[in-house]
């Protein structure tokens, strides 16, 4: 959606980077190429950045975009987040997003991840529909446009959904990062292409169907009803509602008490953010 954003300003080379899946059949984690330098500016789930930042990658957050993408679907078995001790978890790679988001949302309720449950790696995620189905898995994270066909097929029920359920809900799960030495190198450009970005996540909110039809168009999702109800669920918009280093300070705390990181969050927040632009930014945009 920020593509033509992107154009206005001023922006005449832009190369969106597609994911391979790798010999050992894991997929490529996006923040690789942010890190490589092949990638400039991105959006990537929170706690994926922090443990690149942790790790000493060069990545630097830049501003929130939006809460809510994330659901906790199981099956039968399982009636409650608590439920899941012992229980087949799966996830696309260890280490990242799915894997360590359930490691946050185990820890709230008492469980250890490293030893109370079991790990899935799949990353063929059109698969776990039907390994849910079949009792070979207890439970997933799911993102769009996977959560609207959960539900549209009666697949499984709803632990967690991020968009209302606390503490969740209060963070920003999406932000804006860049490779660090591009923006030290490049303050003005980092700047537009925040705005280009802020800018897209208001109008994914404000023209959810239009936003629908040009994803559509593009060929970046298949069903036009399912990327309808993602842009109206997910809480775009609302950028002005949340704190991001509020979000990072949230994230990088239940990361240290799980073991997956080994900074605090002070020292996070230190090495691994820039609010410049968005401060400046929330002028011009009036918020």
């Amino acid at each position: 959606m920020a593509e033509e954003l992107l154009r206005a300003e001023g922006f005449s080379e832009i190369t969106y980077l597609k994911l391979h899946q790798l010999a050992t059949g894991r997929w490529e984690n996006p923040e690789e190429r942010l890190i490589s330098g092949e990638a400039d500016v991105m959006i990537d789930f929170s706690p994926d950045a922090i443990v690149q930042i942790d790790a000493g990658a060069p990545v630097v957050f830049l501003s929130g975009v939006h809460v809510g993408c994330i659901e906790v679907f199981a099956g039968d078995r399982v009636r409650a987040i608590s439920d899941l001790k012992g229980k087949t978890l799966i996830v696309w790679s260890l280490g990242t997003s799915t894997h360590l988001f359930f490691a946050m949302i185990a820890a709230h309720v008492g469980l250890d991840a490293a030893r109370d449950v079991n790990w899935n790696v799949n990353p063929k995620i059109e698969e776990w529909p039907r390994l849910l189905q079949e009792r070979k898995i207890d439970a997933f994270l799911g993102f769009p446009p996977l959560s609207q066909e959960m539900r549209a097929k009666g697949i499984g029920r709803v632990l967690m959904k991020s968009l209302t359920d606390r503490p969740w809900s209060q963070y920003f799960c999406c932000m804006v990062v860049g490779n660090k030495e591009f923006v030290r190198r490049n303050p003005i450009a980092t700047k537009r292409a925040v705005r280009a970005i802020l800018k897209a996540s208001e109008l994914c909110a404000l023209q959810p169907d239009k936003t629908a039809k040009l994803l559509v168009d593009k060929g970046y999702v298949e069903r036009n009803d399912y990327a309808v109800e993602s842009m109206t669920e997910v809480a775009y918009g609302k950028r002005r509602d949340y704190e991001p280093a509020d979000a990072i300070r949230f994230y990088a705390l239940r990361l240290h008490e799980t073991g997956m990181i080994k900074s605090s969050p002070q020292k996070i927040i230190a090495h691994g953010t820039d609010w410049r632009f968005l401060n400046e930014l929330k002028k011009e945009l009036k918020g």
